[in-house]
């Protein structure tokens, strides 16, 4: 048979392929492809007279010791430090292969107000984690009770806005009201945090796959998880984790380290072999050690510092078997080798100044793993 006596089939327009989405981030430890590294920029602490101020910057402090808490812009010293730390950090990323975005710019010298309460100015975009928490292929904004954080994220409503656009969901959990009837006060007379409407930082939540933890503490309240558990049930067959009980204060990451499947770092201060959460029992687990003074910093620790020492153990996991670690905290840098995770040692000189370690001036976007059962 000759070409041109051959059989003609209709031809039919191929299918157009489904783009995968920009955002896929389901656990703690696979291989990290893509990430948002905080900045010091414009970095201020807020006046603690705010109750929401004094919840979540300093809850253990006393009122009758507020004012001895120098408040407004960071020095000059610890923005520049930071930077150069926070440069480091972003250098080895993106020699990593990793896609690197950090925030723009904000003023947030400048001062807002709702209708209830007025902010003197904001806060800092050195922890996008805080604000921000990725679940598989959603970004979900969170309600932060911290007043002085409303408008925080805004520095990366620009990055979001292109996720959005190449595919990925944007969710965001109702704007607080944050009237002065959510912060209450213990015996003693210090900050917490009440039920008067669903609020959270996205800090107080871990992924594990299709499993989620969530710290009940100052920074989330029981009204933030059960909005948190209705909106994972649209996204896919997860679980999430209520953790009561174990840390009061702030957020989950100085308390429990994800490292990669059957590993756990645990903080032994806050957590025995006794009250381990339920499902984490049967996981190997690294107790870290206590943390060791910086070397490094040319400025002493101020009286008051919106991080406590076991920010030591809030490190950054690029793939199950890498981690970057504080580079003075020898003892865990040890301890993690032992257990077979080869350790990038980075300074970050003021951690605990700035209240964030490499977890949290971290928001990872995308990592290799999906939505995996690691508990059955």
């Amino acid at each position: 048979m000759s070409n041109s006596a051959r059989p003609v089939h209709p031809v039919h327009p191929a299918r157009p392929v489904q783009a995968a989405s920009p955002v896929h981030s389901w656990d703690e430890f696979t291989t990290l492809r893509e990430v948002v590294v905080g900045t010091a920029v414009g970095a201020r602490l807020p006046g603690q007279s705010d109750p929401s101020s004094w919840l979540s910057c300093f809850p253990k402090t006393r009122a009758a010791d507020l004012g001895s808490i120098p408040v407004g812009a960071y020095s000059q010293q610890v923005v520049e430090e930071t930077e150069e730390d926070l440069d480091a950090l972003v250098a080895t990323l993106r020699g990593l292969g990793v896609t690197v975005h950090q925030p723009e710019v904000v003023d947030h010298a400048a001062e807002f107000a709702a209708p209830h309460w007025k902010a003197d100015g904001g806060f800092h975009s050195y922890c996008p984690r805080d604000l921000t928490l990725v679940v598989g292929e959603t970004v979900i904004e969170v309600a932060s009770p911290m007043r002085a954080r409303y408008f925080e994220v805004f520095g990366l409503r620009g990055l979001f806005q292109e996720y959005l656009r190449g595919g990925a969901r944007w969710l965001a959990a109702p704007r607080p009201q944050l009237n002065d009837e959510l912060f209450e006060f213990d015996a003693d007379g210090l900050p917490l945090l009440g039920e008067a409407e669903p609020v959270f930082d996205a800090a107080n939540v871990l992924r594990l796959g299709r499993d989620v933890f969530y710290q009940v503490s100052r920074s989330g309240n029981e009204l933030g998880l059960r909005w948190l558990e209705s909106t994972l049930g649209l996204l896919g067959d997860l679980r999430l984790h209520p953790l009561r009980d174990i840390y009061g204060y702030t957020h989950i990451d100085s308390t429990i380290a994800l490292l990669r499947p059957g590993l756990v770092l645990l903080n032994p201060e806050r957590i025995s072999p006794e009250t381990v959460p339920e499902p984490l029992r049967g996981w190997d687990i690294l107790w870290c050690p206590p943390a060791e003074p910086s070397a490094d910093s040319t400025e002493p620790e101020p009286e008051h510092s919106l991080s406590e020492s076991w920010i030591s153990m809030n490190l950054l996991m690029v793939s199950p078997d890498t981690a970057i670690v504080e580079s003075d905290q020898w003892s865990l840098i040890k301890q993690l080798e032992h257990a077979g995770i080869t350790v990038l040692p980075h300074r970050l000189r003021h951690s605990r100044v700035l209240g964030g370690g490499f977890h949290c001036v971290t928001l990872d976007i995308r990592r290799d793993g999906g939505l995996e059962d690691y508990l059955s």
